[in-house]
């Protein structure tokens, strides 16, 4: 089963798994979370959750993006009304992948930050390969996420670390990320795994209250 939005974000269904694998993708490979894309993202991600019999769901990118996160270049040219309806739709967003009535992994390569982070803990587990990293680099912009991270981040690795993350804008390897909790296996082949991990039936929702 293919997306019908293929712009941003690309849907197959793994017949053998019995498992919905989500890709996001962008000309420049970097998958930016622009507010068409962030649109897109939520719309197909709340038809997916009503299907008849909601399937396990994998969020992955490509070899070296998992997702660079907003589009800054198009956050620099919102008024203070635009930027507060772009922060309600990436809530919206997180929103739903945290609701999924199915587990949600995300399978990680390369670089996944800012937004890209909020979307990967939103989900219920993340897979990543070892050249993974991850970062909340706002504050070294003077900006902060709108999109739940500050609240679902200090839940996963707890609040020192988190801020050590989003005050410093600090980077942090696959290696580390599995030792803090950011991640929960770091494998060679982050979207096999997945798989794997989902037919094992060993894996089950890892739920948090809704953020607003």
């Amino acid at each position: 089963m293919a997306s019908a939005i293929a712009e941003y974000f690309q849907v197959e269904k793994d017949q053998d798994y019995k498992v919905l694998t989500g890709t996001l993708v962008s000309p420049d490979f970097t998958n930016r979370l622009s507010r068409a894309c962030v649109a897109e993202l939520t719309r197909e991600i709340e038809r997916l959750a009503v299907a008849t019999e909601p399937l396990s769901l994998i969020l992955t990118g490509n070899s070296k993006f998992f997702s660079t996160g907003a589009d800054l270049n198009e956050i620099s040219q919102l008024s203070g009304p635009e930027a507060y309806e772009f922060a309600l739709l990436g809530q919206r967003l997180m929103n739903a992948v945290d609701n999924y009535p199915a587990p949600v992994i995300a399978a990680i390569n390369g670089y996944c930050m800012g937004g890209g982070l909020d979307l990967a803990i939103a989900c219920d587990y993340r897979i990543c390969s070892p050249n993974a990293i991850f970062g909340h680099r706002g504050a070294a912009l003077g900006i902060m996420t709108g999109w739940g991270g500050t609240q679902r981040l200090p839940r996963l690795i707890g609040k020192p670390r988190a801020m050590q993350m989003f005050l410093a804008a600090e980077r942090v390897h696959a290696d580390r990320a599995l030792r803090i909790g950011l991640v929960d296996l770091v494998a060679a082949d982050p979207l096999e795994a997945a798989k794997l991990w989902i037919a094992s039936d060993s894996i089950a929702p890892q739920r948090t209250a809704p953020v607003s």
